[in-house]
């Protein structure tokens, strides 16, 4: 940890529900994934992130947590939890477990306790407020999910906030004793020798206390929800991301740093990029954040280029730290999204190289590394009620949170003896980790190879980051720091296209990316190619 091993690290999510079913129910567990963990380490990663595995009522598959210090039946015990840490530190894995700190599930003994009265000891752990003269919500704030974020209450005859589900109620962080109750909840898993934590919707703990309405949308924001929600029409003035949060960080860091544990926040606002660099500047809040911005529909070496340029102006003067991703359990998977299900199997490579070669760590989703499409299901088999709810325009989360298929001639890809909680497709199942396991040219043995190279890379891992100007659809940029300079140049599209170096460089060997052939300054790109180099001379 000393070595801040964050920088320039490699995290690998597990969504547990989908990863391995170790007693046949249908849903993965926490023994599933012990038995998995070696295989992650042969990916070369540094560490893996859980998805929430507390005790929960699963309405939103334990982003609703009723007790934070509980394993859910579901997926073990806390003696299961013990066992995964320290078998994934034996096999060099650090671990960073969910915490969702801005709600809890209404089935937790403190908001059962603070709806029962306002005289309650808890009557303000929660935001609370009277409905106005006529009977209506508070105010126009909305809900992630769909429709008014104020849910009425008859035992207080009050409305609750809640940024997403009505069954996720909002906790009030304008009270201390919430800020100690949930900080005690972050040290008993530090007791138990978590290395980090990915903290889920962390610029949503605080509200404004006047209950201000928010204000029109100046242009519709589409990458922290679909076109089709109406939360994108609301500038999200008061309803989040209020500068008593950074006096909240702060007070995290103080105590992760005990420990030695990192932290990386999930950041969904109008302007994340700018709120990224906040809540890591100075040292003393967040080690990383990371956006919605590169898990979007939009996709050109363009836009790309935008999102890390903003962000290293935003981060320049407070020495904060980017971490990327171009999937993860809430978005379509990138094959789909960006690569429109393509045959051409370098996009998932090339994908996988472009990210890891940006500034920044960076976090791959279970199944990238076998080249996943997006499940397409049908109404019926949907569980994720963001989707039910939003349906047919969107179709919510549960096309990338199917189960992990690891043998192809087995009942559901091997994922479970028992029907499984969502449907393992065909598609999925001619992927799985056992056909591409002896296959050298598979996506799979990329990943493992990739991964390894590049951290060998001192400029890859932690150099500076400087855009080449490049036309559509090539990426290219130039990583460099005191051991000299690396270009990495990248097609993004299926059609070939042609790059004109404007320095003198030479191949680096040993990434395994290929598609491309120089020619002097020239380099002549395949569909979805890539090429590194280094520079031998500059123009």
């Amino acid at each position: 940890m000393k070595q801040a091993w964050w920088r320039g690290g490699v995290i690998y999510q597990i969504y547990p529900r989908s990863f391995a079913d170790s007693n046949g129910d249908g849903v993965g567990d926490l023994p599933g994934i012990i038995d998995r963990l070696p295989y992650v380490a042969s990916l070369g990663v540094d560490a893996i992130w859980i998805s929430p595995f507390f005790k929960s009522p699963m309405k939103d598959f334990g982003y609703d947590v009723a007790d934070f210090r509980q394993v859910d039946p579901l997926f073990g015990s806390l003696a299961d939890f013990d066992a995964l840490v320290a078998r994934a530190h034996a096999l060099g894995l650090r671990v960073i477990i969910d915490q969702v700190l801005s709600h809890t599930s209404d089935e937790h003994a403190w908001f059962a306790e603070s709806r029962q009265s306002r005289a309650s000891a808890k009557a303000d752990w929660y935001v609370w407020a009277d409905p106005q003269p006529d009977g209506t919500a508070p105010n126009n704030w909305l809900s992630v999910f769909g429709g008014p974020a104020w849910q009425w209450d008859t035992r207080r005859c009050q409305y609750y906030l809640h940024n997403f589900l009505a069954s996720q109620p909002d906790l009030n962080f304008h009270c201390p004793e919430v800020q100690d109750a949930v900080l005690a909840d972050i040290r008993f898993w530090l007791e138990r020798g978590v290395d980090g934590f990915r903290f889920d919707a962390c610029n949503f703990h605080f509200h404004d206390r006047l209950l201000r309405n928010n204000p029109p949308a100046a242009s519709r924001d589409t990458k922290t929800v679909s076109a089709d929600n109406p939360y994108g029409y609301q500038s999200h003035r008061f309803d989040k991301s209020q500068p008593e949060n950074l006096a909240f960080l702060r007070r995290v860091r103080a105590l992760l740093d005990e420990y030695g544990a990192m932290s990386v926040g999930e950041v969904g606002d109008d302007h994340s990029l700018q709120l990224m660099a906040a809540y890591t500047a100075g040292d003393d809040k967040l080690n990383m954040a990371y956006s919605f911005n590169l898990l979007t529909a939009e996709f050109s070496a363009g836009y790309i280029r935008r999102q890390v340029e903003e962000l290293e102006a935003a981060i320049v003067d407070g020495g904060g730290w980017g971490c990327w991703t171009v999937g993860n359990h809430d978005s379509i998977r990138v094959l789909t999204r960006w690569g429109r299900n393509t045959g051409n199997p370098r996009f998932a490579k090339t994908m996988l190289a472009m990210l890891l070669s940006l500034r920044g760590a960076a976090c791959l989703y279970q199944g990238e590394e076998l080249g996943l499409p997006e499940a397409e299901l049908r109404f019926d088999e949907l569980q994720d009620p963001y989707g039910i709810a939003m349906w047919p325009e969107f179709k919510g989360r549960d096309g990338c949170r199917t189960p992990m298929p690891w043998r192809h001639d087995a009942p559901n890809a091997g994922f479970t003896a028992d029907a499984p909680w969502l449907p393992v497709p065909d598609v999925h199942a001619a992927r799985a980790v056992d056909v591409q396991d002896g296959d050298t040219a598979s996506t799979l043995a990329f990943f493992r190879s990739f991964i390894p190279w590049r951290r060998e890379c001192a400029e890859l891992v932690g150099g500076d980051i400087a855009f080449i100007d490049a036309a559509e659809p090539v990426l290219a940029f130039t990583r460099s720091d005191v051991a000299g300079t690396v270009v990495c140049v990248f097609n993004l599209a299926d059609a070939p296209a042609t790059f004109a170096l404007p320095f003198d460089a030479m191949p680096l060997a040993g990434h395994g990316l290929d598609g491309a052939v120089q020619d002097g300054r020239t380099l002549k790109l395949d569909g979805f190619g890539g090429w590194f180099g280094v520079v031998t001379k500059e123009r």
